[in-house]
């Protein structure tokens, strides 16, 4: 096998193993193909096979996934072909459906024939509207052209009945909605051109197994060659005389301007594919971009002029929103880049709008139930605060007071507490629950690891129990590495009422606990819990009042959506004595000088972290797994050639509870001096004794993550540094980076991060399903505060939806929380 074939083998193999990002190459595989062609040319590779390769890759950049991975098993099994060479099945055989020789006319779009009953489907792909036609509930089938098999290949897409097909939105437009004309054409150019075939003719290639259809188009300026490989039907499709709209790329072939498989439509017809600005679809494995492009148009055309608009016309006016039925045909077919924008706003409004009267209603359902009252007893609250080893701060003492309000209201507590690291939640919380038990009640607190159990529960022995105040059997820890004997004992305190105060993680929730009076719920990092999760703790209880902890900053469009249903007070003021961490970049060459920094800290009697991505085959909360360095190997190197002379203990996430609680114990202690951890050690890791974290490839990490990873350190009275170590001196041109080193602000740095990593990443996977908007985006905060002040004013006036010209909008709001939404926070 020449050299040059074995190396495009090679490209293909690494582009499949990578998930056909197109990365296996710099810059792409269409960058990659003029180099190589020169080569294969030299090595004899006849012109027909390279203009074939050229032809199917020279878009791959714009495909799909899986466009790419067909595109490269057809091009190798073209290659075989040509060359001879024995038949390698593909890793992942995908089949394509068969091109018609000849388009079908597309019949006019009547009422649906009577539907048979649509397949069960897993879950609503659309938010319904009162009052829509009920054929839209019809299968696709009902559809000219999609019979059984095409309609189980829509189905893979969310696509049962013709109001899915409304909701399916175009992936990504390409503009050729302006004419070129041919003599402007330069190499490298999409562009759309229309002419007149002056010649056309389909040539076998490779002794007739193959064909190029070859044309010459011109607009009068000058004449362009276009060829379709492998698609004989062209010849019959166009005519010599015929005028033809051309929409792709410019590519180039033996000097002269060339286009390989373009987009074309007779240009006395209604142009769909080329010479506007043209959907492209997402798609699943043998459906065509043409073919569903074409079944959408006749969708949309029928069917959204027809679907009611849930919006009052006055709430339309007053958002300077479009009618719904406008939206969906612009954001399907724009006619132009503003009305496509002016689109895709009225859909993203309307997903915001229904998520904020959601959230609302769902406030004022729980505003609306009795909840037991605990008012402080008088003097009772001076006496527990002097009593504490330190004095609350101003911002400290406003939050407990919005708690205690909250406590002796009658009603549900349902509060968001919002402070940056060591900012000092856990004894505002701890006081609360104190109040509680005080008069004869309980208060669980669930974290969500061990770790920050076990913090959380030396806490609350420290401040809580002492003369006057709780038992230290009246205060228990449980979690997933607690005897199965002492687990029983501790079911029967709460259940008995022995037992006041517990902390745990989700074995407060799996394990069958119940509670004598449970009356406050306080979650700590409540966004790495699920719904599901506060929704089991929270019903061991009558109506508990419930407090969430975070000490991720929540930016405000996120505190208007997800958590729109929560009360929020924020701790934004540090105790006094702590002083700001010194943050530093230091390159890979200059990692010495971090050592160095270590040494002269221990040597101090102080502590310090060495944090590494994660470990080769530990999840994340992304679920995949991280194959970066490995804080494993690494503490051994550091340990045996580094610090020789010191103690380096390790944590990771795939240690056992009990490894972890020894592991965090000897650095507690002093029994060690550093300690290698990967990112478990992010959330509530209290050592004030630590002065020094050292973050290896912290480009990989968010800036929420590095922030939180910063603030294990300082949380005593001596100057600390975080020191960052990209994976490469280009790393020090991150933008994530170079926010860190400019700002301790948690909240800056956290609405930056949702901005360039979106939500997910942000908040992690256990939120799913509450952010998968299909169009809004939870960084749009004047967006969110449209859509939020709209929702208020809207149930101010009419505070269930109950008056007819709401019924739709009801309608919408209750379907949206049918579809599992229904607990937000």
């Amino acid at each position: 096998m020449k050299a040059s074939i074995l190396k495009l083998k090679k490209f293909f193999r690494l582009e499949a193993e990578r998930g056909y990002d197109n990365r296996a190459v710099m810059g792409g595989l269409g960058t990659m193909l003029h180099a190589w062609q020169a080569e294969a040319r030299a090595e004899g590779i006849g012109d027909a096979l390279l203009e074939a390769i050229q032809t199917r890759l020279h878009n791959y950049a714009q495909y799909s996934p899986q466009e790419r991975q067909a595109a490269l098993i057809d091009t190798w099994r073209r290659v075989e072909a040509e060359l001879g060479l024995p038949p390698s099945p593909p890793r992942t055989p995908v089949r394509r459906a068969a091109n018609p020789p000849v388009e079908k006319p597309a019949k006019p779009e009547a009422a649906p024939k009577t539907p048979t009953a649509p397949r069960r489907r897993p879950a609503p792909a659309r938010t319904r509207t009162q009052g829509e036609p009920a054929a839209l509930d019809a299968p696709t089938t009902v559809l000219y052209g999609v019979g059984a098999v095409n309609a189980q290949r829509l189905e893979k897409l969310g696509l049962y009945t013709l109001g899915d097909m409304l909701y399916h939105f175009p992936r990504r437009y390409d503009d050729y909605s302006q004419l070129s004309d041919m003599v402007s054409l330069l190499y490298g150019q999409h562009v759309t051109v229309m002419g007149t075939v002056r010649s056309i003719a389909n040539r076998p290639v490779k002794g007739g197994r193959r064909s190029i259809v070859e044309a010459l188009v011109d607009d009068g300026t000058a004449a362009l060659r276009v060829s379709w490989f492998n698609q004989p039907w062209m010849q019959r499709n166009l005519s010599v005389g015929s005028q033809v709209v051309l929409s792709g790329q410019v590519d180039q072939y033996l000097g002269r301007l060339t286009m390989s498989n373009p987009e074309w439509e007779l240009a006395d017809k209604e142009q769909l594919h080329t010479n506007r600005i043209v959907p492209v679809y997402p798609l699943a494995a043998d459906l065509g971009q043409r073919w569903l492009r074409g079944v959408m148009k006749r969708v949309v055309s029928y069917w959204a002029p027809r679907l009611p608009d849930p919006l009052p016309p006055d709430l339309m006016a007053a958002a300077g929103v479009r009618p719904l039925p406008e939206a969906l045909l612009q954001v399907h077919f724009p006619d132009a880049p503003e009305q496509l924008r002016a689109a895709r706003t009225r859909l993203a409004f309307d997903e915001l709008l229904l998520m904020q009267l959601a959230v609302l209603l769902q406030k004022a359902a729980w505003q609306g139930q009795s909840a037991r009252r605990f008012p402080p007893p008088a003097g009772w609250l001076q006496a527990q605060t002097a009593g504490l080893p330190f004095a609350l701060t101003a911002a400290q003492q406003a939050a407990l007071d919005d708690l205690l309000k909250d406590l002796d209201s009658g009603r549900p507590m349902n509060r968001l507490l919002q402070g940056d690291v060591g900012s000092g939640k856990t004894v505002v919380a701890a006081l609360c629950m104190a109040l509680v038990a005080a008069e004869g009640a309980q208060a669980a607190i669930m974290a969500p690891t061990s770790i920050l159990a076990e913090q959380h529960y030396l806490t609350l022995q420290r401040l809580l129990v002492r003369e006057g105040g709780l038992a230290s059997g009246e205060v228990r820890l449980i979690i997933g590495a607690t005897p199965e004997s002492e687990k029983q004992q501790i079911r029967e305190g709460l259940q008995d009422g022995s037992i006041k105060l517990v902390v745990g993680t989700q074995a407060l929730i799996q394990d069958p606990i119940l509670f004598a009076e449970l009356e406050l719920i306080v979650i700590d990092e409540q966004h790495r819990f699920g719904v599901g999760q506060r929704a089991k703790l929270r019903a061991k209880g009558d109506n508990p009042h419930l407090l969430v902890m975070t000490a991720t900053p929540i930016p405000r469009s996120l505190s208007l959506t997800l958590y729109g249903d929560l009360d929020l007070s924020v701790i934004a003021e540090l105790p006094p004595g702590r002083r700001e961490v010194n943050t530093q970049l230091m390159l890979p060459g200059e990692r010495r000088r971090a050592y160095e920094l270590i040494r002269r800290e221990v040597a101090a009697g102080r502590q310090a972290f060495i944090v590494y991505p994660l470990i080769d085959g530990e999840e994340g909360e992304d679920g995949e797994t991280d194959e970066r360095k490995a804080a494993v190997e690494e503490q051994k190197r550091l340990q045996a050639e580094v610090f020789p002379d010191l103690k380096l203990g390790l944590l990771h996430g795939r240690m056992s509870a009990e490894e972890k609680d020894k592991a965090m114990s000897a650095l507690r202690d002093g029994r060690v001096q550093i300690l290698v951890s990967t990112t478990v050690v992010e959330v509530g890791v209290d050592v004030p004794n630590a002065t020094v974290m050292l973050i290896e490839g912290a480009d990989r990490f968010g800036l929420a993550q590095l922030h939180q990873l910063r603030g294990r350190v300082g949380r005593g009275g001596e100057q600390s540094y975080c020191i960052l170590v990209p994976t490469g001196n280009n790393g020090a041109e991150n933008e994530r980076l170079k926010a860190l080193l400019e700002s301790n602000d948690g909240f800056m740095l956290a609405q930056k991060d949702l901005e360039q990593r979106g939500p997910g990443q942000f908040l992690g996977k256990q939120q799913s399903g509450f952010w998968d908007f299909r169009l809004a985006s939870l960084s749009d905060a004047r967006l969110i505060d449209k859509a939020r002040r709209h929702a208020e004013e809207l149930l101010a006036a009419d505070p269930h939806l109950s008056q007819p010209v709401h019924q739709a909008l009801a309608a919408a709001v209750h379907h949206y929380l049918s579809d599992g939404k229904g607990d937000l926070s």
